[in-house]
């Protein structure tokens, strides 16, 4: 059996987060390292490597991480200003951590191209 990644851990509550969101098939955490002034984290429980890897059955959850990420940004209150969903793929994508994952970053006016 392969060792869980850190966002299993999470999920797990085998390590600590600041949780501000949690369902039955998604956590979201606020980034440990943050690049912007709000920047969470919302993945699934459901362990699926990167969005790449995402089969046709995991559409509905795929669908799921965005929807919460918009309720988590109506919530923290950046909704109305604006904000940015990424998602990384790879690690020329700039990915860390091997579990599919959607940064929420907002509260300020963030520039593009974005990297």
């Amino acid at each position: 059996m392969a060792e869980k990644t850190l966002f299993e851990k999470i999920c797990d509550k085998e390590i600590p987060a600041a949780i501000v969101h949690e369902d039955a098939r998604c956590v979201a955490f606020r980034d440990i390292s943050p690049q912007a002034p709000l920047h969470i984290l919302v993945i699934p429980r459901k362990a699926i490597p990167r969005v790449g890897l995402a089969g046709e059955g995991d559409e509905g959850l795929l669908g799921h991480l965005l929807l919460t990420a918009a309720a988590v940004a109506r919530s923290e209150g950046i909704a109305e200003t604006g904000y940015r969903l990424v998602i990384n793929n790879g690690p020329d994508g700039g990915e860390a951590v091997p579990h599919l994952h959607v940064h929420l970053l907002g509260g300020r006016q963030l520039q593009w191209p974005p990297g």
